[in-house]
């Protein structure tokens, strides 16, 4: 597949001498300010190292990256919409918990509330929506509705993106590169969310894993908090923690170790690990029945999978949630292909295209964090050994973006994967993210904000991209006429 190319943000003419220098400059940077994980190769909760992160800022079209900022409140306001309507949950997603236990637990959780009545009827969404160039267009991979990752970071490697112009003699294209600060944004929506449940006693919970890479951008968020209202405390439970310390008060309320919770923020959950037993299960349901707002409360993170974007990509379907033509006309504009696997005539179709040729579709499950879809001649592989078994409409087809290729490093840790590629001027791609926060209830939206972005690369040769698995880094967008 043909695809086109952007010019890097600079021209960088170093001997590998020079190069060096500036590479160890760079990490010593990342690490003093955060731009940091813990190791998945050799894991010590007292050590950290880099994040993968870019030498440079990644070039990105302005008027790509306007456009998605501007509209990220309209998909605040489709997704709160569409979390709330029971019927287009049900019949969206009817297939696919028929054919996929994860989601059909998840759901068993919401019509179990959904028929008990909601203790809490407002829902926190800190949303990011993704987005890759294509051919000259923008589009929409995904929409995050839970544990939306590296916020805390992306803002400090901004800084670090200024900064390393400046060192390298360009100050003066300082200029295009835009503001981003979104941690600020997500937890003063995290903490508006606190002031909505109405006791300065209760405190925030962040559900995180047993064991968290990622503790950096995970502890910017809390510390945010903390530097915006000292007053608010903020604790930290794995699912498995809480199958212990979790119970409800007589009016429902969530308590923790004898602290009532008023904001349970999940940076995990999302994925079957965190689910090792019934007892994992039971305490999100238990979290689910308090009154403690969720973020995400089950039915955002229902409206978060594949099958409900896939949904909304028929023909008419945005128009149940929105009335404007022009808002409808935004969003559809940045949507890309995308297709059901049920058994009918139409989905028949795309599979024989897809198999026949597989470089134009990716094959997704309802699977979050990355490292799950499949790629190339897979896809044909796939589709074949499942074309006759129900477990097929647990997947969608999408169309495959080839955004264009320019030149830039990935910086990695000492010892990690790929960690020899950092000299290599190489060829790479982005993947734009942008931060939402929204509160509301089935009636009304009471806060809806667009707070920032994020830019990803990787190497133009991977299909998958994740920061934390080492194939992708944290970048920041250059803004380009």
């Amino acid at each position: 597949m043909e695809v086109s190319r952007l010019q890097p943000c600079i021209p960088l003419h170093l001997s590998k001498e020079e190069l060096e220098r500036v590479v160890d400059k760079a990490k010593d940077w990342a690490l003093m300010h955060g731009i940091s994980m813990r190791s998945k190769v050799s894991f010590n909760k007292n050590q950290v190292e880099v994040l993968p992160f870019t030498l440079l800022p990644s070039s990105f079209p302005r008027k790509n990256f306007e456009k998605v900022k501007n509209i990220q409140i309209l998909l605040n306001e489709l997704m709160h919409k569409v979390a709330h309507n029971n019927s287009f949950l049900i019949k969206s997603l009817k297939s696919t918990t028929d054919a996929d236990p994860f989601t059909a637990k998840l759901f068993s959780i919401y019509e179990t509330i959904y028929k008990e009545g909601f203790s809490q009827t407002l829902s926190l969404g800190l949303l990011r929506s993704d987005y890759m160039l294509h051919k000259n267009q923008i589009k929409q991979v995904e929409l995050n509705t839970i544990a939306s990752s590296f916020g805390g970071i992306v803002g400090v490697t901004t800084q670090y993106h200024k900064h390393i112009l400046s060192e390298l003699g360009h100050a003066d294209k300082i200029k295009n590169i835009p503001e981003n600060n979104p941690i600020n944004g997500l937890c003063e929506g995290l903490i508006h969310a606190w002031k909505l449940y109405n006791n300065t006693k209760a405190v925030i919970l962040f559900v995180v894993e047993n064991i968290t890479y990622n503790i950096c951008d995970q502890r910017f968020h809390e510390f945010e908090i903390s530097k915006i209202n000292p007053d608010i405390k903020v604790i930290r439970r794995s699912l498995k923690d809480l199958v212990l310390e979790a119970k409800l008060g007589p009016n429902k309320q969530l308590i923790v170790e004898d602290l009532e919770v008023s904001v349970v923020y999940f940076r995990s959950g999302y994925e079957v690990e965190a689910y090792p037993t019934e007892q994992e299960w039971a305490v999100r349901l238990l979290i689910e029945r308090s009154q403690a707002i969720k973020c995400p409360s089950i039915q955002y993170h229902l409206a978060g999978t594949k099958k409900i974007q896939q949904s909304l990509a028929y023909t008419d379907a945005l128009s149940l949630f929105l009335k404007d033509d022009n808002t409808i006309k935004q969003i559809q504009e940045v949507f890309a292909g995308l297709y059901s696997l049920e058994f009918n005539n139409d989905a028949e179709t795309i599979i024989d295209k897809a198999i026949s040729d597989s470089k134009k579709y990716v094959l997704k499950p309802q699977r979050e964090g990355g490292g799950n879809n499949v790629y190339n001649e897979d896809i044909k592989l796939h589709l074949e050994s499942m074309r006759n078994s129900v477990e097929r409409t647990a997947w969608i087809l999408m169309d495959r973006f080839y955004p264009p290729v320019q030149k830039n490093y990935i910086i990695r840790a000492y010892n990690e994967p790929f960690e020899d590629n950092h000299f290599q001027f190489s060829d790479v791609v982005t993947e734009l993210g942008v931060y939402g926060v929204i509160i509301g209830d089935h009636d009304n939206i009471i806060y809806n904000k667009e707070v920032g972005h994020i830019l990803r690369t990787k190497s133009s040769n991977e299909n998958e991209g994740g920061i934390v698995a080492g194939i992708g880094a944290i970048d920041t967008p250059y803004l380009i006429s």
